[in-house]
């Protein structure tokens, strides 16, 4: 059935399809999310939702109920505050003193799509679906991928919801601006007076 779109796929064919022979495609909608300009935690989180069923009303923590997960564009994937430069993965390779890191930076570099794969993995029950979730997931760098003669259905994304800022702190904020506001207003009216004698002493 993905014969043409496949034809049309430059990337790993290998790796795009491996596994799908061990998922029972029945009845399984194919979600598409597009997380150019995403931020990764909040991407993958909705991901995960996904990814375990917990989007249908039958959900259940014992049935692997959930849909198939299509990630484009992963090299577009954003992140807040530094941790691009501070956020670090770790593993060890079992012999002594052998604890690797890797930056955020460099793996994005290496390869963007074990960012969003290790950051959905690690929303996941650790428990036998695991695995099975895990194959449902397919992330590709770019926008091009193999599954174009499936019934696709684009996620929308909700909108970030941001709480209202508490009357404390709130007040604490307007203090602040107005005390900025009269230390700017005292640097100018200082210029202005030290210009003023400047001028009286020419002037003299």
């Amino acid at each position: 059935m993905a014969s043409q779109a496949a034809a049309a796929f430059n990337g790993n064919m290998k790796k795009a399809l491996a596994g799908l022979r061990r998922i029972n495609l029945e009845g399984l909608r194919w979600r598409v999310f597009d997380a150019k300009g995403q931020v990764l935690g909040r991407l993958a989180s909705q991901i995960s939702t996904v990814i375990q069923g917990k989007d249908k009303p039958t959900y259940a923590p014992y049935r692997d109920d959930g849909d198939m997960c299509i990630v484009l564009n992963a090299k577009d994937v954003c992140v807040t505050g530094r941790k691009m430069t501070d956020k670090f993965y770790r593993w060890h390779t079992r012999y002594v003193g052998h604890l690797k890191e890797r930056s955020l930076k460099d793996q994005m570099a290496k390869d963007p799509t074990e960012v969003i794969r290790k950051a959905v993995l690690r929303m996941l029950p650790r428990n036998k679906l695991r695995d099975d979730r895990d194959r449902k997931l397919r992330i590709f760098a770019g926008s091009e991928h193999p599954f174009g003669d499936w019934p696709l259905e684009p996620y929308v994304i909700p909108p970030r919801t941001i709480r209202e800022m508490r009357p404390r702190a709130r007040r604490a904020l307007i203090r602040a601006q107005k005390k900025a506001e009269q230390q700017l207003q005292g640097a100018i009216d200082m210029r202005k007076g030290r210009k003023k004698e400047a001028e009286a002493e020419v002037t003299e």
